[in-house]
Formats: structure tokens, sequence, C-alpha cells
């Protein structure tokens, strides 16, 4: 192969992978080469020069050139300083696919992205690793604008798919600002980027560690108004509340231009917060300011601390392009504290207790202003929770229309606020489980929640389960954008891809999503599940058992043994789903009983769970599980009983 070949200017500039490894594992490096030429790949690797000063210079400008870097990780290599330097420049220009050779551990400070594990390959390129080698290597690598795929890529909707299929890889150095992306077609107009970190909290009372961080929140809502500004999502702004990282390398982890943080200090009469923004280039502080304000006026805060942002980071910006306050918010001071109450309830997740008590501040909210509808659509949200897992049966749908009028209301009050839609459409879908009816208010939260990685998130997850995988794939790229260490998103990229059937795809957002929380629920069963669907049951029941969501893991055990001809002990995990399920598990057992082949019995639990509105129903028309009884006039009925025929 020429080691450097002509090319014509007017064909597109192949894809330029430069392989890393030690000599002690130069034999699976030549036949790793060999595979990856065989998929149109072009491969560097250090086994085209010779030595001397030319191998040196060579290897330099080769690294500096490729559009990827694959690691090979050893016991040897993880030794070798050429490899660490090579994998550390791929890392830090977001280049890096990490691929284990021997189930050894990856050295510190490279562990950000999972290992593609090849310590079992067989040297085929029809094996499962070397296609998800192959996915995470076409999505790492440059546009489709700039480069088309290689003849044997798979089939993808463009770049916005291709990048979709790896948001684990595109992580590399848990950094995505330098990263290009696209967002329905066209390029966005940021010039540039931001992370709200939590404000610190100098007061000395606990109790007042909701209202900096709803502070900070509500500054993220108003500033993600500025279509020039490209704004950092909470959880992963959250991630550095305690500053154990320098201000550079915060930055460069979420992948933004600038850091805002600062101290809320607050007292009975006064509120003054210190706020400073920060070069993350640099590291140094590029504009700093104390604001204060009298405790009955804290809502000026949110104004005042935005447009000192904007005038400090892009001080171009017309006046009436700035942002003034957030969208569906209020002037009344105690419904701002109720609903910031409120939301640091929820944001718990802690159970029924926090639930309903976020709940109860949002009753707060909107009974002190009534036009608040950014409490109105919070409200839905904790309402739909509420039915959904902690309400008595009689009462559900009782809960139900509370919530889809509460959701009604704050789009009422303020049609462009994307999170009222965004409520409507969860509840219309998920409690009242019809996808026509949610697929308006879904849409429409798609199109007005462009700085909103939540938003977006739950898009995706409605339109992988409607079949919109192109759509879907739009809103997580960008959702990714915003939150890249909220392992929440990549699990909903994930089962996007599952749905879509790319089992190659959705395996990298799933690891990630692990990386960042692995007790992420719904991750471990879905891995599972891909590895029922490419055959492997053994394989398929070891994830099974790491889930920690029980009735994910006693339906996947029940089905994998049974698989494995241990119908002894698929029945008695069938027996536990049953018993831990309450009669509320119809779904799941739904699955199981179209996996043993029987068919009747799985139909019936469907026209259960239909009879009981149970929620678990909204992954039906896309689920593998369910293909043995797809065909049946019964599942197509149901189907069209959702809105989804």
């Amino acid at each position: 192969m020429n080691l450097e070949p002509e090319s014509d200017p007017r064909s597109p500039r192949p894809t330029t992978v430069f392989l890393s490894y030690a000599r002690a594992d130069a034999d699976k490096a030549k036949t790793l080469v060999k595979g990856l030429e065989s998929c149109g790949l072009s491969v560097w690797w250090d086994g085209l020069i010779s030595g001397g000063h030319e191998f040196s210079e060579r290897i330099q400008k080769a690294l500096a050139e490729a559009d990827c870097v694959v690691v090979l990780w050893s016991k040897a290599s993880s030794q070798s300083h050429w490899v660490r330097d090579e994998a550390g420049d791929a890392r830090d220009r977001k280049r890096l696919v990490p691929v284990s050779l021997d189930g050894s551990d990856v050295p510190l400070g490279f562990r950000q992205v999972q290992c593609i594990d090849f310590s079992r390959w067989n040297g085929r390129t029809s094996a499962a690793e070397f296609r998800e080698l192959d996915g995470a290597i076409r999505s790492v690598c440059g546009s489709a604008e700039d480069r088309e795929p290689a003849p044997s890529a798979r089939a993808m909707v463009g770049r916005r798919t291709l990048l979709m299929g790896s948001g684990a890889v595109a992580v590399a150095g848990m950094g995505i600002g330098g990263a290009a992306w696209w967002f329905r077609g066209t390029k966005p107009t940021e010039s540039a980027s931001i992370a709200v970190l939590p404000f610190r909290n100098l007061g000395g009372e606990a109790g007042d560690e909701y209202f900096s961080d709803g502070l900070a929140e509500e500054l993220r809502a108003t500033l993600s108004r500025v279509a020039q500004l490209a704004v950092a999502a909470q959880t992963s702004s959250d991630n550095f509340r305690e500053r154990k990282t320098d201000a550079r390398g915060v930055a460069k982890a979420l992948g933004v231009d600038f850091l805002l943080e600062g101290s809320l200090r607050r007292s009975a009469d006064l509120i003054r917060v210190s706020a400073r923004i920060v070069d993350g280039t640099t590291g140094f502080d590029k504009w700093s300011q104390s604001f204060d304000r009298k405790a009955t006026d804290s809502l000026s805060l949110q104004s005042a601390i935005a447009a000192f942002v904007t005038d400090a980071v892009l001080a171009g910006l017309a006046k009436d392009e700035r942002p003034s306050e957030r969208i569906g918010g209020t002037r009344n001071s105690e419904a701002f504290d109720a609903y910031l109450r409120g939301t640091s309830l929820y944001a718990l997740a802690g159970g029924e207790q926090s639930d309903r008590g976020a709940l109860a501040a949002f009753d707060e909210a909107v009974a002190k202003d009534p036009g608040y509808a950014a409490a109105h659509a919070a409200r839905s949200r904790a309402l739909t929770v509420i039915a959904n897992n902690y309400a008595p049966v009689g009462e559900i749908p009782g809960v139900y229309k509370r919530s889809i009028d509460a959701a009604r209301e704050a789009v009422r009050i303020a049609p462009d606020m994307a999170e009222g839609h965004s409520a409507l459409g969860f509840v219309l879908f998920n409690g009242q489980l019809d996808a026509g009816l949610a697929k308006g208010p879904y849409q429409r939260s798609f199109e007005l929640g462009y700085g909103n990685a939540e938003v977006l998130s739950a898009y995706a997850n409605f339109a992988g389960r409607t079949g919109q995988f192109v759509e879907g794939r739009e809103a997580i790229i960008r959702a990714e954008r915003l939150d890249p260490l909220n392992p929440a998103v990549f699990r909903n990229a994930g089962l996007l891809e599952y749905a879509a059937r790319d089992y190659v795809a959705a395996r990298t957002p799933l690891r990630t999503a692990l990386s960042l929380n692995p007790k992420a629920r719904i991750v471990q069963s879905t891995l599972g599940d891909i590895a029922l669907m490419e055959g492997d049951p053994a394989a398929a029941r070891a994830l099974y058992e790491q889930e920690p969501d029980e009735a994910s893991r006693w339906r996947g055990l029940a089905i994998a043994e049974a698989k494995l001809g241990r119908m002894d002990l698929a029945t008695a995990a069938y027996d536990k789903l049953v018993k831990i399920g309450m009669g509320a598990s119809h779904y799941q057992q739904a699955q199981v009983m179209a996996q043993w082949g029987r068919g009747d019995d799985a139909l019936g639990f469907l026209e259960q769970a239909l009879a009981l509105r149970d929620a678990g129903l909204v992954r039906l028309r896309n689920d593998p599980l369910l293909d043995p009884v797809r065909t049946q006039p019964r599942f197509i009925a149901i189907e069209r009983e959702i809105g989804f025929g």
C-alpha cells in the first residue's frame, strides 16, 4: 500500500486510521490491519516505514493527519511511552478509539471511553467486536460533507447518524466542543459556549442549597434563549460541584469556551451573588462582578447575570437579542422560591416522599402565581411520575387528568416554552398511551427545545419508540453536545439505536452510560437483549444478572435460561418476575411468553397491559422480543389502539 497515495482533489478523501500498538502485539496488529483494510479503510501503522529520523517524523506527521487513532491496549502497550503519548494526543483531539487486546486494565487517564473488548476476537471481520470497531471508527471520523463513507460502511443517514452511533467515542477525553455536528440539517449559529457551574452557598445554611442550585439552573434556561450561545446542561455541569479539576480541565471536559462560576450569600434581607467568567482556554478570569439584591427581589438576579454573561462573551450582540427573563417564568419571588424547592426535590429522584414533596412545592408555586408556566409544566411531570409509580389503581386516571390539565395550562400561558410541550407529550404517551396525540406536542418541544438537553433527550426517546429514527438521532446528537456527562442521554441514545435494530451502534452509547454511572438502570438489560438478538444467550445471561431494575433482570433471565435449555431456572426467574411485579409486569411477561414460543399467552398479557394502561406498552412497536407475535391480528389491533398503526 502507498504511504502517501496521490489523490484526485475532486474525489472524497478516504478515512485514515492510525494504529498505535506495542511491538509485542505486532502479530495481532497485522491481523487487525488486514481486516480494517478489507473494509475500505486506509490504515497507517509503523510497519510501513523504516527506522531512524524518518521514522519519528513520519509517525508524528501520520498521527497529526489521521482521522482517528485506534489504540491497542494490552499489558505490554500500557507500559509503552510511545503508545501512551499517541493515545494522549488522540484523546485530546477527540480521535481516540480504544481496543483491549487482552482484557487488562487501561492506564489511568484513558478510561473515559469504554474499550472495545478484542480479547476473544477470532480474527474475522464478521465477528461482533470487529463490526463494533468498524462502526466506532466511522463514527468518530470526519463529516460526510468532507468525506464519503467507505464502500463497506453500513447504510446510515449521513453524519448525524454516524455521530449517533458513537456517542461514547465522541466524548473521548470528555470534551466535545471541537467536534463537528449538525442539527435539523444545518450547522448551528453559536459563536460561543458556556457552562454554568453550581453556585457555592456561603450562607452556611444547608437548606439554602436549593436556592443556589436553582439560580444556576434558571440562568441556564435564560441563557439558552441566546441563539449564539451554547449552554451546557445541568447534569454535566454538576459533575464539577466540588471543583477538584482546574478551570481548563472543566472547560475541556464539558466542551465549552467559558465557565460561569460564583458564590451566593443569602440573609433575611439581602442576596449577594459574586460571579466570574473564566476563559476555558487560558484558565484566567475574563470578567467578574458582584450583584446585590433585596431578598424580595431575587428574580432580577437572573436577567442581571445573564446580561453580564452575554456582554462578556458576546460583545457584539444586539440589545434586542439579549436574554431578559426565562420563557414561562414569574415575577413573584415567593412563587419562584417554591418552584426552586420543587425542582430540587424532583431532581433527587429519591422515591415517593421526595416526588410528592416536589409536587406540593409546585402546587404552592402555581397558587402564588397562576400564570407561572414553568411551574405548571414541572407540576405536570411530577404528577405523571406519581401516577406511574405510586398512585393507587383507582386514582391513576384522575392523577393523569390533572397532569394533562397542568401541561395544557403551561402551553396556553407560554406557547413558546419547550418544557410545556414536552410535559404534555410525556403524559399523553406514557399516561394515556396515545402516540398519535403525543406526536404534536413532542414535535413542538423538539422545535423549541434547541438549547435544552432534557427536552431533546425526551423527544429522542419518543422518536425511537415511534420509529422516527432520523429525527431522534438529530435530537440526541444535540443533547450529547449540551450534556456530555449525563448517562441518561447516552442511555436514550442506545435505546434509540436498539429500537432501530442497529445493535452495533447501540452498544457504544450504552457502554458510555455505564462508564458514567455503573448503576444506570435499563442499560445492562438492553445490552443483554442485544447479545440475545445476536445469538449469544450465555453473554445475555451475564448481562441480565447485573441489571439493577428487577423486572428487567428477571424478564431477561427467564428468556436467556430458556434459550440455554434450562427451563427449571427459566421458570424460577419468571416466577420472581411475577412476584415482584405484583400484577403490574404484564408487558414483561408478554416478552417472556413470546420468546418461549407461547404466542397466545403473550398476546393475552399484552391485552391485559392495554386494559391497565401499562406504560411498558410504549416500547411495543419496535421491541425485537415481541417479533414472534408481531404479525398476529391481535397484536396489530393493540398497535392501532395505541396509535402506532
